[in-house]
């Protein structure tokens, strides 16, 4: 179910490489559907327990900087840290870029911190309620993690030394009827040929043994390094992305996608849709459809071009009908000189505004 006009945006997990070639391919996938000037809203709180959380996000703020700036991004990198102190997930003022967001990103750090800080927070509200009309997010690394339905303690098992466990995580795609686990760093290799290192440096034998230990209802999905899963939730269809696959594993079926591989969201699952304002609190869904409208008015404003850029178009038109192929030219190139670009399509023609 739709929000009053509103599709959700589409989600991209990464199993790891934001800041890598294919990372760049992903992001660019994203922002080429989405408005420009593109905003974009980096959260530091998985790794807001860190001394240098700053530049942690802000290193994957230098690359969209970089990456997307034929979208003219402006980006915001959110300090929202740690919850009771003046950087916190439930600040107002340091959340509030995420209500205008056209596409949010959270990245590296520990899961079971992100968990702790986000779950019932203000800055996971307001990021739900500006998915579901229609900004896009990333995940990669932690964040991926963090999101899963049972989130997997991986500083805690693997540098801690802890009893395997699971931990509820921020359960992003439960209420669309899914409960999913996913596990990045599929298929790492740090640890060479002495130390099994892959499903996210817990190994092969570790793992399953922590699989035992999950509900038959849920679903795990490894994210190989370097690629992505990227669900759009509006057509119920996910993709393959990057470098390496895909791992669905359900109780007695193992499915594998490779790099450019689709398959509906059904394969998860029984997907469903949800009442769009569904786990927000009433006056955080409120807001978020109100700002929506605001947003999208303000692009329309820009998508509209003057009365003197549309009568030259309108000039053009009638000139190449008579078949008049220097005057449609010069009359092109005026349409430049004042931002515009004409777009032949077979629709007819279309203004874009230049850059």
């Amino acid at each position: 179910m739709h929000a009053e006009g509103h599709a959700p945006g589409r989600i991209a997990l990464l199993g790891s490489g934001e800041t890598s070639l294919a990372g760049g391919r992903v992001f660019e996938s994203l922002a080429r559907v989405l408005p420009t000037p593109l905003r974009v809203a980096v959260l530091e709180t998985p790794a807001g327990f860190e001394l240098n959380s700053d530049r942690v996000a802000g290193r994957v703020a230098d690359f969209l900087a970089v990456r997307l700036q034929n979208y003219r991004p402006e980006i915001e990198v959110l300090p929202a840290r740690k919850r009771g102190t003046l950087k916190s997930p439930d600040d107002p003022d340091i959340t509030a870029p995420l209500l205008r967001a056209d596409l949010m990103f959270m990245g590296p750090g520990s899961p079971t911190y992100a968990v702790r800080q986000l779950a019932d927070s203000l800055a996971w509200h307001r990021l739900i309620a500006r998915h579901r009309v229609g900004a896009t997010l990333a995940f990669a690394s932690a964040a991926v993690v963090a999101i899963s339905a049972l989130a997997l303690p991986v500083y805690e098992i693997y540098k801690a030394g802890h009893d395997l466990y699971w931990q509820s995580g921020l359960d992003l795609f439960g209420p669309y009827g899914l409960r999913l686990v996913f596990v990045p760093h599929w298929n790492n290799a740090e640890g060479g040929a002495e130390l099994d290192t892959s499903r996210c440096f817990m190994g092969r034998s570790r793992l399953e043994a922590l699989l035992s230990m999950l509900p038959s209802d849920v679903t795990v999905v490894g994210i190989d390094e370097h690629t992505a899963l990227a669900a759009d939730l509006d057509t119920g269809m996910a993709e393959v992305m990057g470098a390496g696959d895909v791992t669905i594993l359900r109780p007695g079926d193992q499915l594998c996608f490779a790099p450019g591989g689709r398959f509906p969201l059904s394969e998860f699952g029984p997907f469903r849709w949800p009442q769009p304002d569904a786990g927000l609190p009433p006056e955080i869904w409120a807001e978020a459809l109100a700002i929506a409208g605001e947003v999208e008015t303000q692009q329309a404003e820009l998508d509209l071009a003057p009365a003197e850029v549309m009568a030259l178009a309108e000039e053009r038109a009638a000139a190449r009908a008579r078949r008049d192929w220097a005057a449609a030219d010069r009359l092109r190139e005026q349409i430049a000189a004042l931002g515009w670009q004409v777009q032949d399509t077979p629709e007819g023609p279309r203004l874009a505004r230049i850059g």
